[in-house]
């Protein structure tokens, strides 16, 4: 019996919703990650893109658990010397563009390189409501029924 490895013609992908109000961004990450890369899929192959394209809505109401809001620092570098800057979560929570810090999460758990980038563009997160993608049907994933662990109140 010969090992199953997929070809770009065997890949199916299928469009993803899921609404992050209210859930842990540790835990929402994880799951997105596996789904990018495929890796929930029995034709799972490490070499392609066969993972889904996921649409995540209200990810400006993401949770932090602990102290991590106050506590958790961004960090990076201007490219000048005594560059390095920094920003806590909780200022880009309530900044311009708080679907960041879901989306920098996401972006470490993905490998780097030209594989990992492409895999990141069928990721797509939206700080409210509203998203333009209704024509792709996408399915709605419940997190919370998948772990009660998944959602936090505070």
């Amino acid at each position: 019996m010969k090992t199953f490895s997929a070809t770009p013609k065997d890949i199916d992908k299928s469009w993803i919703l899921i609404d992050a109000d209210g859930l842990v961004v540790g835990r929402l990450a994880v799951l997105i990650a596996m789904r990018l890369r495929g890796k929930h899929k029995p034709g799972y192959t490490p070499h392609l893109d066969c993972g889904d394209n996921i649409v995540v809505i209200n990810a400006g109401n993401v949770v932090l658990t602990g102290n991590k809001r106050a506590d958790k620092v961004y960090h990076w570098h201007t490219g000048y010397p005594g560059g390095i800057k920094d920003r806590t979560a909780a200022k880009i929570l309530e900044g311009k563009h708080p679907e960041r810090v879901l989306q920098k999460a996401v972006e470490r758990m993905l490998p780097r390189g030209p594989l990992g980038r492409q895999q990141l563009r069928n990721l797509r997160i939206y700080p409210g409501p509203d998203h333009p993608h209704e024509a792709q049907s996408p399915a709605k994933l419940d997190v919370v029924a998948l772990n009660a662990k998944n959602a936090r109140s505070a």
